[in-house]
């Protein structure tokens, strides 16, 4: 009986903290899916339908550039707080000697925000936790 009792506990505990760490994200079901739309129609077509990117998208191609990365969590994008996201949208890689055109005309600073909402929707939980975590040191590190 306390084998059954300690088990249900500890799978409540792990149900209870899995809810959690997905009820914490920053984003809605409707942003996502909402970004879900103006990623197939702006930016799959060179970072994949899936954010999965293109094949050897780790090395340069004739023109020196990388391809496109991975947003699927995979790659670097984690690694960049939401600031820098929504800039490398907004303004490209093409001053940064790549090949990602702008899309501040093409999309809105809300639009853009459901792209990000859909790719992260497709990190796991622990990358998620980690590109968070990243947020509040540099929160804090500016002083926020």
């Amino acid at each position: 009986m306390r084998m059954i009792r300690y088990t249900l506990l500890g799978v409540t505990i792990f149900l209870l903290l899995t809810d959690s760490i997905a009820a914490g994200r920053w984003y809605a079901d409707d942003q996502v899916k909402r970004g879900e739309k103006l990623f197939s129609e702006n930016c799959a077509s060179c970072h994949g339908q899936n954010a999965e990117a293109t094949q050897n998208w780790k090395q340069p191609g004739t023109d020196g550039k990388y391809p496109p990365p991975p947003l699927h969590g995979s790659a670097h994008a984690w690694h960049h707080p939401m600031s820098i996201l929504r800039r490398q949208i907004r303004s490209g890689w093409i001053p940064l000697g790549g090949n990602m055109p702008p899309f501040k005309e093409k999309m809105s600073a809300t639009e853009i925000d459901d792209v990000i909402a859909y790719f992260q929707s497709k990190w796991s939980d622990r990358i998620y936790m980690l590109w968070e975590e990243r947020q509040a040191a540099m929160g804090k590190a500016k002083g926020n």
